[in-house]
């Protein structure tokens, strides 16, 4: 079982950054590859990141390729999304996946746990 909170979320310009973070419980959490996704409102979810168990591999989505970067410290049972360069269409709530595959997660906007969200909104 894992337990993931998101948090790091809230207001800010056009332009600015903000730092997602992706806290998980439970000792397995190195065994999971962990992705970012978002729903906006009146629009389906949609994938932005996903990082694999290691961290050697990162995947993004084309719109926040070079804005976006995923990181993870298994120390701390932590992944990270440090968003940079924030422009209004990146307004969503903001949610974490974790699952034992990379593909699934990547390919399927599939976690086996997801936490509760937190929002963004960016103000142009």
């Amino acid at each position: 079982q894992v337990q993931l909170v998101e948090s790091g979320g809230g207001l800010v310009q056009a332009g600015g950054s903000l730092r997602l973070s992706c806290a998980a419980s439970g000792r397995t959490f190195s065994s999971y590859a962990v992705g970012w996704f978002r729903q906006a409102p009146g629009k389906e979810r949609e994938f932005v990141a996903a990082i694999s168990d290691s961290g050697g591999r990162t995947y993004y989505a084309q719109s926040v390729k070079g804005r976006f970067t995923i990181s993870r410290d298994n120390a701390k049972n932590t992944v990270y999304l440090q968003m940079n360069s924030l422009k209004p269409e990146d307004t969503a709530v903001y949610y974490c996946a974790a699952d034992p595959s990379s593909t699934r997660v990547v390919a399927d906007n599939y976690g086996t746990y997801w936490g509760q969200g937190t929002q963004v909104t960016v103000s142009s």
